[in-house]
């Protein structure tokens, strides 16, 4: 499963907006993906979210798209 995770560059930081990046990343389960994103990085993930096949779809159009492997 294809998921995209939001997340702010650091820890040290107040989360803003303005600051969210985004991946996206192959995993068996939500939790597999947070702990692949929480251990590879120092990234203060903000939310997690399974990609359907028309998300994935639309996503994989933009010129950004790239899985993320660790």
């Amino acid at each position: 499963m294809i998921f995209k995770v939001y997340y702010q560059p650091n820890t040290f930081q107040s989360p803003e907006r303005e600051n969210t990046h985004s991946l996206y990343l192959d995993a068996t389960d939500l939790p597999a993906a947070r702990l692949a994103v929480e251990s590879n990085t120092d990234y203060n993930v903000e939310h997690i979210e399974q990609l359907s096949e028309k998300a994935l779809a639309y996503e994989q159009q933009s010129p950004d798209f790239k899985l993320t492997e660790f």
